[in-house]
């Protein structure tokens, strides 16, 4: 009977603390097993790359050598595959060439004698089927919660669509944000241009231009190192609402959203007295919008009182738009004061409302779902005071002060001017 009660009494108190507090906060998915780096290289193989345009070599001897490079250099713990393109048929019958994509060394951990063997064999031949290669090497690297990164070498543009490379990367991209494609160009084109840069804006990726060995064996290096800061999970979906009332409750975390075009969404956040919230947001352009755009980040009150905003904007050509802030309850703030008043056990934190805004516009023709993609990170931490600037003084104190500063500063520039002008006449 006496642990009954007493089981009564621990059920009726959860009970209590649970309706004073409100319902538990959304956690970001519990950090599994680190997974290591997985990276996956696409070279093109066809028949442009036998141009000797690159400090007087072929296209392809420079890849060859940057290859080797890398997989000399290349970290151990990253997990490396490599996959061609227009490598194996010598024909002119399209349909077929169109499908000449091979993986060359499987995403793993490497064998670089193998590796090297295996890139030294290639030879220019065929056509350059770029879609189909990236989305079998979206394959090749599986899914996960790490980042995986495809690296595309290329002197030119697809020459086998469909698929659209463009149309892949963003179908790639609208499957989650755990897939990155950067692009290295090896010819000074600008319709290649366009095309890896749209390939690399629809995935965050990035674009460079190498012009020499020495920069794409620099890049390709540095690309493959960056997939070890990346993510270490993928962040946990979660979708935002159009008011603060029936918003997600989020705790500290990395979360993935998508947004639609000049929306506004809403998320909530608690945070208790002595803590500081910090949060930051990005959203990718995964499609070609109109000039002349921003993001905004809000925290507001319940009551919809903004106490802290950040903004970024652009008006040309950017792969991410981010903007952050941080918000703390001062010792000022009516909530605050009547919170350390309370002789309350149980002290409710405050919940702020998080409102992610864009002024993003479509160009004409171009699709308006799915939304952007979105990540939001949060953190709580606690708050750290801000420091006290030098205290002049106020009211009648502050005159004085002003007024002594004032003669004192006058009495120095006549004698100042008193001595150039005997001097001047000396002279």
């Amino acid at each position: 009977m006496i642990n009954f009660r007493r089981s009564t009494a621990v059920l009726l108190g959860l009970l209590a603390t649970t309706a004073l507090t409100g319902p538990a906060p959304a956690w970001a998915d519990e950090e599994p097993a680190p997974e290591p780096p997985r990276v996956e290289l696409v070279l093109d193989v066809s028949g442009s790359m036998r141009a000797a345009d690159i400090d007087g070599r072929s296209r392809i001897s420079v890849a060859q050598q940057a290859f080797n490079e890398v997989v000399d250099a290349l970290p151990e713990e990253t997990q490396l595959g490599i996959r061609v393109l227009g490598a194996t048929y010598r024909g002119k019958d399209k349909k077929v060439g169109c499908q000449d994509t091979q993986q060359i060394v499987p995403v793993g951990p490497v064998d670089r004698t193998a590796a090297k063997a295996a890139v030294a064999t290639l030879r220019p031949t065929g056509f350059t089927p770029v879609g189909l290669a990236l989305r079998s090497a979206a394959q090749d690297l599986g899914s996960g919660a790490t980042t995986r990164r495809i690296v595309l070498i290329t002197d030119g543009e697809d020459t086998c669509a469909p698929p659209d490379p463009c149309e892949v990367a963003r179908e790639l991209a609208a499957q989650g944000t755990s897939l990155v494609v950067d692009t290295l160009g090896l010819a000074p084109d600008e319709k290649v241009r366009r095309q890896l840069l749209c390939i690399a804006s629809a995935t965050g990726g990035t674009y460079t231009a190498a012009q020499s060995a020495e920069e794409l064996t620099g890049r390709i290096k540095q690309l493959v190192e960056r997939a070890g800061d990346t993510h270490t999970r993928a962040p946990t979906v979660v979708g935002g609402t159009n008011a603060c009332d029936n918003a997600p409750l989020l705790a500290p975390g990395v979360y993935a959203d998508r947004e639609a075009f000049s929306e506004h969404r809403y998320y909530r956040v608690p945070v208790r007295p002595g803590q500081e919230l910090r949060a930051s947001v990005s959203i990718a352009l995964d499609r070609p919008v109109n000039r002349d755009y921003g993001v905004l980040l809000r925290a507001t009150a319940a009551d919809g009182r903004e106490l802290v905003r950040g903004a970024d904007a652009g008006s040309g050509r950017a792969d991410v738009l981010s903007a952050g802030l941080r918000w703390s309850a001062t010792a000022d703030d009516e909530d605050a004061a009547e919170t350390a008043e309370s002789s309350a056990p149980v002290v409710e934190p405050t919940t702020v409302c998080l409102v992610v805004s864009n002024s993003f516009a479509p160009r004409p023709g171009t699709a308006a779902t799915p939304g952007m993609p979105v990540e939001l990170t949060i953190d709580v931490v606690a708050a750290a005071p801000a420091p006290d600037g030098p205290d002049l003084g106020r009211g009648w104190v502050l005159l004085a002060l002003l007024t002594v500063a004032g003669l004192i500063t006058g009495l120095l520039a006549g004698l100042l001017t008193r001595w150039w002008v005997a001097t001047w006449r000396e002279n």
